[in-house]
């Protein structure tokens, strides 16, 4: 009457069970129900024994595992003590719960969602330019484009309400007479455009916010100062008009666009190409990346090197480097089997990074987009078609992975919107601006939520448009935090305020406001002698000028030679 065991035995009572294989090892997985209560933990007792269940006391063998010691052939009675060999060891107290324990934070369920395809901005050419930039920049107002254009460069502008399909005849802006490399909104004002281009140029635009009918062909201030293409371009945090712009000829220039005057021209810390360049929090650092395979963290207004690391990563291939709100930087570069590699630094001990991942073997370089008021790191690849983020923290391991927003098709370029562009309601913490090869696609990053209400914890008082300091303050050695607001009722941008350029030349030198005069009406006192005081200060400026003018044509023969190779 009992239930037959897999050896073909009986329970009690029944026909005697026939031999059983010998204990041992158990020649194949086969399942033994063990009857009667509490024999169950006869299961617990057995070593290798691959789990167990209280309810239907159903216990299944692995190959090579030992079978439970009991009494009797039918597996009734007491168990006997098993041997110091078939004992299994003891646990850790606690191992279990240790290995249930997951890492408690509010972005572990971060998920990625284009928007519907009349949402995105379409018929789009992409520029083609191989240059690892992001070739898009975003505001609450705008979304900037570098695209491909005949005769020059051009990138174009819309509003971020007009998507759909672009008219073919959508006015671009098409200053620079050579291909754009770069674009950057101004943090300060959501109406000023930067740009850098092949043609050694940085040009500060004044974006209007109604549509133009025909090109914008005259910035309001066109930079000039290096000798080659200009590729980066990043405007200082919490400084007004502060612009600082790197070339291919190793220069870091910082400009003043309301005057249109250098501030300061770093020349001799680099060695090579500069890939990238990233400002701290308050803009009192610097940190570049080079092809010299240098990472450098530099006081610009000292012209000093803080801290440099040879070699952060071991491949040939390009390195970004961005700063994190505590101080810390964070880089992504390949190793020297041309995986993918991030790491987090430490200033104060900046010979090992504190953390380091490897990735994959992709080719593309990663391109770091980082929020500080969530610590989210977000890295795109060009040529990638997914996007991974990673969460900061404070301890070890210091640098966790989330998650990975996956597509089916690759990036050219990415937008990212800053935090008072996004919609609150929604608990969307990042937007991200994917360019195909014709069409731009946006991408919302949502933390799931099931109340309407404001989420304070998402959204914590984030930089605004207003500066907190002016560039002559900055650049007397004054640092201030960036100045916030608040994101409870959402962000409204501001209207159009005008760039105003002020140059300094020798015309602002006007003489005291007065009735005008004729020389009918000059003062009869007017002595032969100061007119020849001034008519030899002429003479003196002239002979000035002469000289200027030679030493002028000297350096330009010089420089002749030199590139022709004659000298």
């Amino acid at each position: 009457g009992g239930r037959p065991f897999p050896w073909g035995g009986a329970a009690a009572g029944a026909q005697p069970a026939p031999p059983r294989p010998p204990r041992g090892l158990c020649p194949a997985p086969r399942s033994c129900w063990l009857p009667g209560p509490g024999r169950t933990w006869l299961a617990a007792a057995a070593a290798g024994w691959a789990g167990w269940s209280r309810t239907n006391r159903f216990v299944h063998f692995r190959p090579g595992a030992r079978e439970p010691e009991t009494s009797r052939p039918g597996g009734l009675g007491r168990a006997q003590p098993s041997s110091p060999r078939a004992r299994p060891p003891p646990r850790r107290p606690g191992a279990a719960m240790s290995r249930r324990v997951v890492r408690q934070s509010k972005f572990r369920h971060v998920f990625g969602q284009p928007v519907k395809a009349d949402q995105m901005y379409e018929d789009i050419r992409v520029s083609k330019v191989t240059w690892d930039s992001s070739f898009c920049a975003v505001n609450p107002k705008f979304v900037a484009i570098i695209v491909e254009s005949g005769g020059g460069g051009a990138f174009m502008v819309l509003p971020l309400a007009k998507t759909g399909r672009v008219d073919k005849n959508h006015p671009l802006v098409t200053g620079h007479t050579a291909p754009v490399l770069d674009i950057d909104w101004c943090p300060h004002n959501d109406n000023v455009l930067a740009s850098a281009s092949e043609d050694t140029t940085v040009m500060v635009w004044q974006i209007p916010d109604y549509v133009p009918t025909r090109n914008l062909t005259e910035p309001i201030v066109t930079l000039e100062g290096h000798s080659k293409r200009v590729g980066i371009i990043a405007w200082h945090p919490t400084a007004r008009n502060v612009l600082l712009s790197a070339g291919g000829d190793n220069l870091l220039i910082l400009w003043n666009v309301g005057t249109g005057e250098v501030l300061l021209t770093l020349d001799d810390l680099h060695g090579d190409l500069i890939y990238s360049v990233g400002w701290n929090r308050t803009g009192s650092l610097l940190v570049t990346t080079c092809k010299d395979k240098h990472l450098r963290v530099i006081d610009p207004r000292r012209r000093q090197l803080v801290a440099a690391k040879v070699k952060p990563h071991e491949g040939a291939r390009p390195i970004r480097a961005i700063f994190m709100a505590d101080g810390k930087i964070f880089t992504t570069g390949f190793s020297k089997m041309s995986e993918r590699q991030l790491a987090l630094w430490d200033l104060k001990n900046f010979e090992e990074p504190i953390a380091l991942q490897e990735m994959d073997t992709s080719n593309g370089v990663l391109l770091p987009f980082y929020d500080p008021d969530s610590s989210i790191v977000y890295l795109c690849g060009k040529g990638d078609s997914s996007i991974r983020y990673f969460e900061i923290t404070g301890e070890a391991p210091y640098v966790h992975y989330l998650s990975t927003y996956s597509s089916k098709e690759p990036q050219r370029g990415m937008g990212f919107m800053p935090k008072r562009g996004l919609d609150v309601s929604k608990c969307e913490i990042a937007r991200f601006f994917k360019l195909h090869e014709r069409k731009c696609e946006p991408i919302v990053m949502t933390v799931p939520r099931k109340s309407d209400l404001f989420q304070d914890d998402l959204y914590p008082d984030t930089p605004g448009p207003e500066p907190a300091l002016e560039a002559a303050e900055w650049l007397a050695g004054k640092d201030a935090e960036p100045v916030l607001v608040s994101l409870r009722d959402g962000y409204v941008p501001v209207k159009n305020r005008e760039l105003k350029v002020t140059r300094k030349n020798i015309l602002d030198n006007k003489p005291p406001v007065g009735p005008r005069r004729s020389h009918s009406t000059c003062d009869a006192n007017f002595s032969r002698s100061s007119l020849e005081d001034l008519l030899e200060e002429i003479r003196s400026l002239r002979q000035t000028v002469q000289a200027q003018e030679k030493r002028i044509s000297d350096l330009e023969n010089k420089l002749c030679k030199f590139t022709n190779g004659t000298a």
